[in-house]
């Protein structure tokens, strides 16, 4: 029986453009492709193709977090093709593998559509900037167009701190050191606090996933550093609760005050399949001005919504206003939208007014037109 080659795989992945590769046995292969996952027309695999084929990328130090805790996490390049992260866990006592695709080029801001003010925030001297969304949802992909877009811009520092590696980048107009925790570092926010030692002016924290590490993280962002995070949250204030909420009652008052002096905007995004093809983002974008300062210092977070709603000039915006938006364009069905949305009954009477002023606009253009 033929062995499937991990090379095989991995290159039909890239070519296919498949977001990740499941290795599990009893089955064969399975591709995600446009957010849907699709079984491979190859052979199941047995206990040993999957040992096989997770000895031949994983490296010794994971093979042996692997024996002792069940799992391990790392990144990879494949050739000049694109870079991988995968994550290798035991499940009913036998091996199985994710691989997550990062591809090579890097997309602009612009192309993936990102908000415009995130470029402006970005290049301010300091501040915290959280990107935020379930899982999969194009954080990474996210924040490396926005590292990227400052090492092309401005002759910064920049320090990541991840666990693992995914996108590489390599010096352009600014210096680009990536540590991963495990290899580099032992701990995100140990890192965090060697960096403010090594002159950056740009830290990357993969994810805020203690309290320690947000602790970190703020503090960074208070003494001059701009400091991009991400968290698992869906929504801008769901974020900002979060933080706060991190944190014992008796220090939540402190966190309310640095947090509205430390934090210049927070991106909620969540992925799409798109009509015909591929995927788009649609984002939610809080830029912290006075007044929204205000209102986590006070500890009305309640109120940020109609905040966003009112700050469209800031460059504010909800994600149902969002979803609407792509709805509007035709580039994702109703369903989806309805899908993703914060308020999915609000967001539908929208759409069916929408669409009732739609047929009225046609029967206006052709009188004597019957509605079908």
């Amino acid at each position: 029986m033929a062995t499937v080659l991990i090379d095989k795989l991995l290159s039909a992945c890239v070519k296919q453009g498949a977001s990740d590769i499941h290795i599990t046995t009893g089955q064969p292969p399975v591709f995600r492709l446009h957010g849907r996952l699709r079984r491979l027309e190859t052979k199941v695999l047995e206990p040993d193709d999957t040992v096989s084929l997770m000895k031949s990328i994983t490296p010794e130090r994971c093979q042996r977090e692997l024996q002792e805790i069940g799992s391990a996490d790392f990144g990879f390049a494949f050739g000049d093709m694109a870079r991988f992260r995968v994550s290798v866990f035991k499940q009913r006592g036998q091996i199985a593998m994710v691989l997550r695709q990062i591809p090579n080029n890097m997309l602009t801001p612009e192309q993936l559509g990102l908000p415009e003010v995130l470029s402006k925030l970005v290049l301010r001297p300091r501040g915290l900037l959280l990107v935020t969304g379930p899982t999969g949802s194009g954080k990474s992909t996210s924040l490396a167009s926005l590292i990227n877009f400052i090492n092309e811009t401005i002759d910064h520092h920049i320090i990541t701190i991840e666990d693992p590696i995914e996108f590489y980048h390599y010096h352009k107009k600014a210096t680009v050191n990536q540590r991963e925790v495990g290899v580099d570092v032992p701990s995100f926010s140990e890192a965090i606090r060697r960096a403010l030692r090594q002159d950056p002016d740009v830290i990357l924290v993969g994810e805020l996933r203690d309290l320690e590490t947000i602790e970190a993280a703020i503090s960074a962002a208070e003494t001059g550093h701009i400091v991009f995070g991400t968290l698992h949250t869906n929504s801008a204030q769901g974020t900002v609760n979060r933080i706060i909420d991190a944190f014992p009652g008796n220090l939540q008052d402190q966190i309310r005050t640095q947090l509205s002096t430390s934090l210049i905007g927070v991106v909620a995004q969540t992925l799409l399949p798109r009509i015909g093809g591929g995927r788009c983002a649609a984002y939610e974008t809080l830029v912290v001005t006075p007044g929204i300062a205000n209102l986590i210092r006070e500890n009305k977070t309640f109120r940020i919504n109609s905040a966003i709603q009112t700050g469209a000039k800031f460059g504010m915006q909800l994600m149902d206003d969002s979803l609407f938006d792509h709805w509007l364009n035709e580039r994702v069905t109703v369903e989806d939208v309805l899908d993703k949305a914060h308020d999915p009954d609000g967001l539908a009477k929208r759409i069916a007014t929408a669409r009732r002023q739609m047929l009225d606009a046609e029967g206006v253009e052709h009188p004597g037109m019957e509605e079908g």
